[in-house]
């Protein structure tokens, strides 16, 4: 029987296969025992592995706990986020805040001028509505003006203040400030375009 030049290349080929096969098993099977080596070598690490393991798990409880605590807290402190269903709300009870402090004031406070500026975000979970406003009074009644707002159970507080002599025979001054109060972040309006930047 004659072998065609086809036939022949052929059976090499499949001796070549043969070949590589077997060389292929028997570095397969030098890696498995070097491993099985390897991991017998690694049972006192493994050891203290799962003593490390069990110490974070005995630590699990308190951190629990802890999580509880400031949760609470976390949620006790967000009562105080100016509230409304839009923007235009949160600084409408920003105004309230504001007008119901000055009106305690011995003489109450009458506000000037009053403007709102955009919402903006206030790190990721919360945004800042901000009113200035402006008025004349007594130097007393700024510092109580200010204690009392930050007294306010409402999470507000005085952003900027600029304070000028109004009247020297009064004793009076012109107070130009900002408020800035807290409110959930769904309330300011996401940016587009470049301004997002």
């Amino acid at each position: 029987m004659t072998l065609s030049a086809r036939d022949r290349r052929a059976l090499a080929y499949l001796a070549l296969s043969l070949v590589l096969m077997l060389m292929w098993r028997f570095w397969s099977n030098s890696r498995d025992s070097a491993s099985v080596a390897a991991s017998e070598e690694t049972v006192p690490m493994a050891e203290r592995h799962l003593a490390i393991l069990r110490e974070k798990a005995a630590t699990v409880p308190g951190r629990e706990s802890l999580l509880h605590q400031v949760s609470a807290e976390l949620l006790q402190w967000e009562r105080g986020l100016l509230g409304g269903d839009t923007a235009a709300q949160a600084q409408a009870q920003l105004l309230a805040v504001v007008q119901r402090v000055a009106k305690k004031q011995s003489p109450a406070i009458e506000m000037g001028q009053e403007s709102f500026a955009e919402p903006q975000p206030f790190g990721d979970a919360y945004g800042e509505v901000k009113l200035s406003l402006s008025f004349d009074c007594g130097m007393e009644q700024v510092v109580n003006f200010l204690a009392e707002l930050t007294s306010q159970p409402e999470a507000v507080a005085s952003n900027e203040l600029s304070i000028n002599a109004a009247n020297a025979k009064q004793k009076t001054v012109s107070v130009r400030m900002t408020v800035s109060g807290l409110v959930p972040r769904r309330l300011v309006p996401v940016q587009k375009g470049l301004a997002a930047f």
